[in-house]
């Protein structure tokens, strides 16, 4: 979404090597010092993030909403999975394009754009749905047509931020778009769960496409005068393969990308395991599913306001709270009862977004502003572009092996990828682990240098 103190004065051009520990460094430094809600103080923030949570509510109540559909059509976790994996295969073929229409484009009319073009998708669902007309396939269109809009969407928003709150008020800004999204994620699953039951989900569809409306004034209504825009890249031949170079010789770029790949292809796969949880496991309703939902989102906010009072991205934060997360899923999904199953949400979702977090503001913090749409397209695609790869492989695991399986599978791929890249980082950094009484720390290799690296 935006710049750090290292993005401006990092060469936009020349490809150095940079240690792991000169990279943690380089991502931690503070974007800016005051309160967990200091971006706010910044009017066209405030009118962004008003807009966005209400149509964030009604993008987790669509969500809730077209699972339960499916599921109710077609009795299958697969075709949930093959539902999510639509919505993101757009993001997979083209979602570096959309990067580099984010850098040549100005952010505020394209997101108008964009934002309309998102509504208009919830509403044509909603017809469909509401006169009894909706059949599996128009689902899985409306998700692919969805995945679509986002390519160019996703880079857009996050890079705008940057220019609403300019680049010492960050890393704030991003922890609290993401805790905006998961408070609308504590509502918007309990709010379909009730209109599923009651009503149906046309109307879910219908309130997530009107919910646009409010993201949309918001952007009409921002002083202009006050952004910081970035000047747009002219059209020119390879800019492509300008950002995939610029992001293959910088280490605090490229392993925190790969390692939020792993993660969103198999780790990120609560729409296929929920349904099956509540369906196969539990024999719960929509309320069940919206309250598993709710849980992680109660998580998530937690972890979205501990990071944004932290204001600081190191990547052996990132490592850590990945391997954390997968160890939980592999606990949760052996867990015996309801209720332990229900309450290991809530760690899942704190870890799951300081992943995600980390990984989204260190990378933005050391990227140069020109480059920012290109490198946040390729993080997006690869966070959200796996899922095309790893929704229907597990959603079959799931199907075939039960979904206690298909839960374990997605946390040991993750547990595997974080050890991993856990120790690229380390020889990349010239480190070595230590385990002492104070916890487990990093240290340097080589004797001259005495800096200890902590990460627990």
């Amino acid at each position: 979404m935006s710049t750090g103190t290292g993005a401006d004065s990092a060469p936009g051009h020349i490809s150095t090597p940079t240690t792991a520990a000169t990279a943690d460094r380089a991502v931690a430094a503070p974007a800016g010092k005051g309160s967990m809600f200091s971006s706010l103080r910044i009017r066209n923030y405030r009118l962004f993030a008003t807009g966005q949570v209400v149509s964030n509510t009604g993008t987790w109540m669509q969500r809730i909403a077209q699972d339960w559909l499916v599921l109710s059509l077609t009795g299958s976790a697969s075709a949930v999975g093959i539902t999510i994996a639509l919505q993101f295969l757009p993001m997979l073929m083209f979602g570096l394009y959309g990067g580099v229409l984010a850098d040549r484009l100005p952010k505020r009319p394209l997101l108008l754009a964009t934002q309309s073009a998102m509504g208009l998708t919830g509403i044509a669902l909603a017809a469909l749905t509401l006169a009894g007309h909706v059949q599996v396939w128009h689902v899985y269109l409306a998700a692919f047509a969805l995945g679509l809009v986002t390519v160019v969407d996703n880079p857009a928003r996050q890079t705008f931020v940057s220019e609403m709150v300019g680049k010492e008020q960050v890393a704030n800004a991003v922890s609290l778009n993401s805790a905006n999204f998961q408070s609308a994620r504590l509502v918007g699953p309990a709010i379909a769960g009730v209109l599923i039951t009651a009503v149906g989900s046309g109307w879910a569809f219908l309130l997530n496409g009107l919910s646009f409306a409010a993201p949309i004034a918001g952007l009409l209504m921002m002083r202009t005068h006050e952004l910081h825009p970035v000047e747009p890249r002219p059209r020119a031949k390879g800019q492509l393969r300008e950002g995939l170079r610029y992001v293959a010789g910088r280490p605090e770029l490229i392993w925190p990308i790969v390692l939020v790949g792993f993660i969103g292809t198999f780790g990120f796969n609560f729409p296929i395991w929920l349904s099956a949880y509540v369906s196969d496991v539990f024999h719960g309703d929509a309320g069940t599913y919206g309250l598993f939902n709710t849980l992680i989102a109660a998580g998530s906010l937690a972890g979205a306001l501990l990071a944004a009072r932290r204001g600081q991205s190191r990547l052996r934060v990132l490592v850590v709270a990945a391997a954390l997360f997968s160890v939980l899923l592999l606990v949760t999904a052996f867990a015996p009862g309801f209720w332990l199953f229900a309450a290991l949400l809530v760690p899942i979702g704190i870890f799951g977004l300081t992943v995600n977090v980390t990984a989204n503001s260190s990378v933005q913090m050391a990227t140069d502003p020109e480059m920012r749409g290109r490198v946040m397209a390729l993080f997006m695609m690869v966070f959200t572009g796996g899922t095309p790869l790893g929704a229907p492989l597990l959603g079959w695991i799931t199907d075939t092996y039960g979904a206690r399986i298909g839960m374990a599978a997605g946390g040991a791929i993750s547990l595997v990828a974080s050890l991993a890249i856990a120790v690229v980082l380390a020889r990349v950094g010239n480190l070595r682990l230590r385990v002492n009484r104070r916890g487990v720390t990093f240290v340097p290799a080589v004797p001259r240098r005495r800096e200890l690296v902590t990460v627990a």
